[in-house]
């Protein structure tokens, strides 16, 4: 199964699963500050947390997990074809 990931800028890559999923959920739909964001997600700080946040897909964020979960295993059967 194909893994979609969203690469930082220091080059540390982080892949988007339900967990994560749940977490950027939290942030966009409710008070949440950078450095929770940065905790929840095992980042070292809130700059980190911040790239992350520019960096993930913001149809994403708006997207139902199941959904979501729909459009990546379309995304992936058509990467192995």
């Amino acid at each position: 199964m194909c893994e979609l990931v969203v690469k930082l800028s220091n080059g540390k890559e982080i892949p988007i699963t339900e967990e994560v999923l749940a977490v950027m959920y939290k942030y966009v739909r409710s008070i949440y500050t950078l450095e929770e964001l940065a905790r929840d997600l095992g980042l070292e700080n809130w700059e980190e947390a911040y790239d992350f946040v520019k960096r993930f897909p913001a149809w994403v964020a708006w997207t139902p997990s199941s959904l979501f979960n729909y459009m990546k295993r379309r995304l992936c059967v058509g990467e192995s074809q």
